[in-house]
């Protein structure tokens, strides 16, 4: 079973990563673009679990590793 794991900012923390693109890509011609918000997406195959094992692991290996639940937020996806 594949997963991907997106590792965002909270709204609320700022993101001077994102601010950067935004003026980078008006500075390139871009214009309208009002909003940069930068992440991370981790893949991770995961062999001989169940879907519900899975998602339990992959939340626990967020909460301990993959982000930080004090600034960030992360979404599961498996396929």
């Amino acid at each position: 079973m594949k997963a991907r794991v997106y590792v965002t900012l909270k709204r609320e923390v700022l993101d001077p990563q994102g601010d950067a693109v935004r003026r980078a890509l008006g500075a390139q011609g871009f214009a309208g673009v009002r909003d940069v918000r930068v992440g991370k997406l981790v893949e991770i195959e995961l062999e001989g679990v169940s879907r519900g094992d899975a998602e339990k692991q992959l939340a626990a290996m967020c909460e301990k590793l993959l982000a930080n639940p004090v600034i960030e937020d992360f979404k599961l996806e498996l396929t």
